[in-house]
Order: structure tokens, then sequence, then C-alpha cells
């Protein structure tokens, strides 16, 4: 998190903001386990296992029970973009989050200039369905219109 801090600042401030030693990334990683035990939240990370290192993370979020639907949240480090390991994620973590969980609908929120990450949800099965206005306000910038994203359970 910390090596690509300037690129994950504008889209997850929180995150980054829980990450910038080792000792606050522990217990971040305690409270994200702990967020999965309830089924709050679930924050996976993608590892390379060759580097050791943790590449991204992918998020399900926004969890909601009633209507049965969750949003995902992604990053993965500038020096492993374009290896399809964030879409091979989002679609592992997508079956998991219909057939465990039982949730019927999920979303991606994306800028539409984030041309990767929105063609992460497009090679996942996602599909545009609306602009967002004002949906996103990054750390002291204007309000930001955001694209909707979305993959519906198939029986």
């Amino acid at each position: 998190m910390i090596r690509n801090g300037k690129r994950f600042q504008q889209y997850l401030p929180k995150t980054l903001s829980q990450n910038l030693s080792e000792e606050s990334s522990k217990k971040y990683i305690k409270e994200k386990n702990l967020e999965i035990e309830n089924l709050e939240v679930f924050t996976l990370a993608i590892k390379d296992i060759q580097q050791k290192m943790i590449a991204g993370l992918i998020i399900l979020k926004e969890i909601d029970q009633t209507e049965k639907s969750g949003e995902f949240a992604y990053c993965i480090g500038k020096e492993f973009e374009g290896q399809g390991w964030v879409t091979k994620s989002i679609r592992a973590f997508s079956e998991f989050a219909f057939t465990k969980l039982k949730l019927l609908t999920l979303h991606i929120i994306i800028h539409r200039n984030n041309k990767a990450s929105i063609k992460v949800a497009e090679n996942s099965g996602f599909e545009w369905k609306r602009t967002l206005y004002n949906e996103f306000t990054p750390i002291t910038k204007v309000p930001m219109d955001m694209e909707l994203y979305e993959l519906c359970y198939e029986r």
C-alpha cells in the first residue's frame, strides 16, 4: 500500500491511511478479520507468492442481506497491473458472494477515466448501468460522477 500511496490516495484514502506502518497494517488486518467473521465486509489480499508480497486488495463491502447485494472495491500495485489478477479475483469472489453469501446483485463503482478498472469490471461480466452523479468526493476535491457496473446472479 505504501509503495503505491499516491496511486491509491485518491480512491482509497481510508484504506491507505490505515496501512502506513507495519503496526497499523497488523491492526487493520485484525479489524478486517473480525468484519469477515461477522459477514460485514470481506477484505482479501491478492498475493504474489514468488515475491512474497501483497499485490493488491479485493473488498466486498456494502453487503445488504435484505437487498441481497454488495459492492466490490479493489486495487493493485502498479508493478502487478495487466496480469489479470484482479479480474480472476473478482470472478472467483463473485461466485463466492452468489453461492455462499446468497447475494443476487454485485456492484462496482468506477470513475469513467479509470479505464483499467472498467476493463476489470467488463471482463468479469459486469455491465454498465448508469452514471451516479456526485457519488464520490476525494480528499480536497470536488464531488465526482461515477459509473455503476452491475452483475446479477444467474441460476
